[in-house]
């Protein structure tokens, strides 16, 4: 058997076992686990986009709700030397698998301080530290509205002036739970959109469909406004709204 044989079938064991970690996980508990599978490629290159846009200069991005680590995976090798990475992921036994990750990952060789894995829930987050990029997993259809208004409210107070944060919904969500939920929980879903669109409308920059994702995806990509005295401790409601562009070739 070849070296790329082995390495092929390693990778295809490493999927279906993140898949399986993922249902099993989404049926123990949706506050963590929003999802039925590991993030596509396609999905995680688009989030993880805004880190390649700085080119060589050094960051400080945090991925929160980082799940079996498909995203992280495709974040390390885009860290430029002297960046720093936070992970933050409330889920116990997701959380001991990153940290297993950031131990074995070859670009971290020597340097693995440069990435720290924290459980904990991210609007909890004790840190001083200011983030270029954040990229957000978290499953926000599963929240209540004034849980998604604190959660993006921290994100924009971690964020620098001009920061990026990307964060992705599955599309048709609403339709399915209007066809198989009840009447509160399709009218708690309609909430958080509601309030998810507030935020867009003012900080969304861009916006794409991932089809080649289970199940098809929608990223959005919000900036900060780069003057501090409209950003900090704004909210959605007093925000200045945010021009929105669409990146050639990507799907709206």
């Amino acid at each position: 058997m070849d070296d790329w044989t082995t390495s092929h079938d390693r990778v295809l064991a490493q999927r279906n076992a993140e898949g399986w970690l993922f249902l099993l996980e989404a049926v123990r508990d949706l506050r963590t686990t929003g999802a039925l599978a590991p993030s596509s490629k396609a999905l995680s290159r688009l989030l993880t986009d805004p880190v390649n846009e700085y080119g060589a200069q050094p960051l400080n991005v945090l991925e929160a709700g980082a799940g079996t680590g498909s995203v992280t995976r495709a974040l390390i090798p885009l860290l430029s030397p002297g960046s720093r990475l936070d992970i933050v992921e409330a889920n116990p036994r997701f959380a001991s698998r990153l940290r297993r990750l950031v131990r074995t990952h070859p670009h971290l060789a020597g340097e693995r301080e440069r990435v720290r894995v924290h459980h904990a829930f991210v609007e909890h987050l004790d840190t001083d530290r200011h983030y270029d990029v954040i990229v957000s997993g978290l499953p926000f259809t599963n929240f209540t509205p004034s849980q998604i208004e604190t959660i993006m409210d921290r994100y924009l107070e971690l964020l620098q002036p001009g920061g990026t944060l990307t964060y992705f919904a599955y599309r048709g969500t609403r339709y399915a739970r209007t066809l198989t939920a009840s009447r509160t929980e399709a009218r708690r879903h309609r909430a958080v959109e509601d309030v998810l669109a507030g935020y867009q409308r003012r900080y969304a920059t861009g916006c794409w469909s991932v089809w080649g994702n289970l199940p098809p995806a929608k990223v959005w990509q919000l900036r900060r406004p780069a003057d501090p005295a409209t950003s900090a401790g704004s909210t959605a409601a007093e925000a200045p709204a945010v021009p929105l562009t669409v990146k050639a070739g990507a799907g709206r």
